[in-house]
């Protein structure tokens, strides 16, 4: 049986989805309140150090977990609030679980939104952009710096929807 953090995340994360799928958007409105009610619900849960062991602890890890993916723009910074939420829910442990599984599962949406809009060469031709410069320099050859032109994205991935799959997926697999 599911407890009151559990509902309360799950419900949390399906509002973020859907909202991330209408809108292109994660309120802040939204993260903002899940964390708060994160944080009445460690102080309610008897144990002396679990806003500080978990609350906290949680956030962060949820927060620099996804964080690099947002500074290399790769990421909106919704999605990397939002799994700061989910870590205060959860504790760092989790929430490290739950990211990994949110990035797999990302990756496949990625792969599959690729594959069905057809710019899956566009995408290879950008890959190849950014990487062949680091490549390079790996192999030893001395590179004069030289800015990335600007390339065109191929489009964007509503993380939250991964996001919110990784985490009932985690909450079902404790309950199996």
């Amino acid at each position: 049986m599911l407890n009151a953090i559990e509902v309360i995340l799950i419900c949390l994360v399906a509002q973020a989805a859907v909202t991330d799928l209408a809108m292109r958007k994660i309120p802040n409105v939204l993260i903002l309140s899940g964390l708060l009610l994160a944080m009445i619900l460690h102080l309610l849960g008897g144990q002396h150090w679990a806003p500080l062991s978990q609350w906290l602890a949680g956030t962060l890890a949820g927060f620099f977990l996804f964080l690099p993916l947002y500074l290399l723009r790769a990421m909106a910074a919704g999605d990397v609030k939002l799994m700061a939420m989910v870590g205060a829910f959860v504790g760092p442990l989790a929430a490290l679980q739950i990211g990994v599984l949110a990035y797999l599962i990302g990756g496949v949406m990625a792969v599959l939104m690729l594959l069905c809009s057809g710019r899956w060469r566009e995408s290879w031709r950008n890959v190849v952009l950014i990487c062949k410069p680091l490549m390079w320099r790996l192999l030893g050859l001395p590179l004069a710096p030289v800015p990335l032109t600007s390339i065109a994205s191929v489009g964007g991935i509503p993380y939250g929807v991964a996001i919110a799959l990784g985490t009932g997926g985690f909450v079902a697999w404790a309950h199996r």
